[in-house]
């Protein structure tokens, strides 16, 4: 009989997870405001209830991608039919959208994956439905930068989201000089054809000890951490020929170091000054000396008209 009642609740559950799974979910009345939906980056599993209820019952559902969101409407039963905003359409979605706010509609905006407006068109829409007086609802869910900085095992007490570095070698080593003394762990998006290069970049301007972690296609099936210093991830991707998925990037702050010397830092720069462009000088003493670039440049001009007068 014990054994009876044990199959029974096994089947009850089984039964639930199935009718959780293809039930439609229910379409409440939202309060008209423009509702910032975070979807999965991956694993559809990762939606929450109330994103759910959000996509199901908004008046106007926008998104980067119809196909892309149809996905996911038809997991979970949601009839809404999506209309595109993306960063090609804006300039006419958007004031469409705009208008809907006005009618007392209510709008949800999702991206293909993840939170709205993290590197998303949708920021310039939030902007404009602030500006002009409508409420701003965050629907909170998956987000790639916070699953690589939590899985990475990197400092996560303060961290700068950066978003994607430049694409030319130049403009992109300008960039991680700029960030190279902030002191918190810096978080960017990568594409799998420049993960070796940037990585590379990486290690030569920020150092090559210092602790990184590249997160490829998070939450999926084939999810990867791979986790060491900034110059061992260098010669991992250096051999890599075929590098697939979405990549966060992940490095963590630099290590504390004593402030130097006003003496010594002159006597640095002017040493770097006599082979190198002012601005490389400028570059290699920020990375060697934690201090701001731009202060550094500033200073190596100063030394420059010094010498000359």
């Amino acid at each position: 009989m014990q054994k009876q009642q044990s199959t029974d609740a096994s089947e009850k559950e089984r039964q639930r997870g199935f009718r959780l799974h293809n039930t439609n979910i229910p379409a409440r009345p939202l309060e008209p405001c423009l509702y910032l939906v975070a979807t999965p980056i991956g694993n559809l599993g990762d939606i929450t209830l109330r994103a759910l209820e959000t996509l199901a019952g908004a008046d106007v559902l926008a998104c980067e991608d119809t196909r892309v969101t149809r996905v996911l409407l038809d997991r979970y039963g949601i009839v809404n039919r999506p209309t595109a905003y993306h960063e090609h359409n804006a300039a006419e979605a958007g004031p469409r959208l705009l208008a809907a706010l006005g009618n007392g509609k209510s709008v949800a905006l999702v991206s293909d994956a993840g939170t709205p407006l993290v590197s998303d068109p949708g920021y310039r829409l939030a902007q404009q439905a602030v500006e002009a007086g409508y409420r701003v609802v965050p629907i909170p869910g998956p987000s790639a930068p916070l699953a690589a900085l939590v899985g990475s095992g990197l400092p996560s007490d303060a961290f700068l989201f950066a978003g994607f570095l430049p694409v030319k070698d130049k403009a992109k080593r300008d960039r991680l000089a700029e960030l190279a003394a902030v002191p918190a762990t810096l978080i960017f998006f990568e594409s799998p054809h420049r993960i070796a290069a940037t990585v590379t970049a990486a290690a030569e301007v920020l150092g090559a000890d210092r602790r990184a972690a590249v997160c490829r296609e998070l939450t999926k099936t084939f999810e990867e951490f791979r986790r060491g210093t900034l110059g061992e991830l260098a010669a991992i991707y250096d051999e890599s020929a075929n590098v697939r998925g979405e990549i966060v990037l992940v490095v963590g702050p630099p290590e504390a170091k004593p402030q130097p010397e006003a003496a010594d830092v002159d006597a640095l720069l002017k040493e770097l000054a006599r082979d190198l462009p002012m601005g490389k000088a400028a570059t290699e003493a920020a990375r060697r000396t934690g201090l701001a670039r731009k202060e550094l440049y500033d200073r190596l001009l100063h030394l420059k008209d010094g010498d000359e007068g």
